[in-house]
């Protein structure tokens, strides 16, 4: 449909359609002349329908951790480029078809059940480099995580084999991060887990992608209680607070902790749950059902500074 014929979008939808903030949205029409508006005969801005397949592509280059000047006046060509290049690494994100990427994972759970760390740091330091970052936690380390769960559920591990592959996998995870922490040059985020949530793998996952995107990342670890959180929060100046909820701790409490938490944040800190337990549509929270998804929302926050 050309340009000329396509439908027009107030900023409101434009933002829903493509998950980018009305405010950045405006910043970049301010800054970069994108997206371009048009005016109604009343004065209101609207913009084409046509707009939202380029600006969710602008969205998926800053989730890699492009800048927005690099992003949004891009050519499409240029864009193609950065689409497939993530700086200071491997591509980010998950191959449009990821059949050929998903190997078999049953080298790393024979390496686990003889406790063979040595054989499973080097397994998961080989899919790092095959599979990059975002392709590396989506493909290999939550599934693997996945796999163990569900072997020991049906009895051919043992507890003390899920323990060893958390313990392992989050020594390569901090190891992995320390490159991207040392030269990470964007706004801070807080990672932490509220009392009772003692599960920290994910949010390891989570301190990755941020590093990987420039974020500066201070990890507070697991059950903190929220006073702490909004405390350091405040004394930092943290951009976002990041936090992970795993099924077991999900319920009222964890809702009432997130509420709590959410009131005493500033406004302009963003707070981003993830995991099983994470909760459904709630006022001021962006509830995150993917690690890619938090790339991108990661991106879009630190263009709008």
């Amino acid at each position: 449909m050309p340009a000329s014929s396509s439908p027009r979008l107030s900023i409101g939808s434009l933002s829903r359609a493509t998950g980018i903030p009305v405010e950045t949205l405006r910043t970049w029409e301010a800054r970069y002349g994108f997206p371009e508006p048009e005016r109604k005969p009343s004065g209101h801005r609207v913009y084409t329908a046509a707009s939202v397949p380029r600006l969710r592509r602008i969205a998926a280059a800053l989730s890699r951790g492009h800048r927005a000047s690099q992003c949004v006046t891009a050519s499409d060509d240029e864009l193609d480029a950065l689409l497939g290049v993530t700086p200071g690494g491997p591509a980010a994100a998950m191959p449009a078809t990821t059949a050929s990427a998903v190997a078999d994972l049953g080298a790393m759970l024979e390496a686990v059940s003889v406790f063979d760390a040595e054989r499973l740091t080097r397994l998961l330091l080989d899919d790092w480099a095959r599979l990059g970052p975002m392709g590396f936690l989506t493909e290999r380390a939550g599934p693997l995580v996945q796999h163990v769960g569900h072997e020991w559920s049906a009895g051919r591990l043992q507890i003390s084999h899920e323990h060893f592959v958390s313990e392992r996998l989050t020594d390569v995870l901090r190891t992995l991060r320390l490159p991207f922490d040392a030269r990470a040059g964007g706004p801070l985020v807080v990672f932490a887990t509220l009392p009772g949530e003692h599960h920290g793998l994910g949010l390891q996952m989570a301190a990755l992608v941020a590093s990987v995107g420039g974020w500066r990342v201070l990890y507070l670890g697991t059950e903190v209680p929220p006073e702490q959180v909004a405390a350091t929060a405040a004394e930092t100046g943290a951009r976002a607070v990041a936090l992970s909820v795993s099924a077991v701790s999900a319920g009222p409490e964890s809702i009432a902790r997130l509420t709590w938490l959410r009131e005493a944040l500033p406004a302009r800190v963003a707070l981003f749950v993830g995991g099983e337990g994470a909760p459904g549509a709630t006022p001021g929270i962006d509830t995150l059902a993917s690690f890619e998804r938090f790339g991108q929302r990661l991106g879009i926050l630190s263009s709008a500074r």
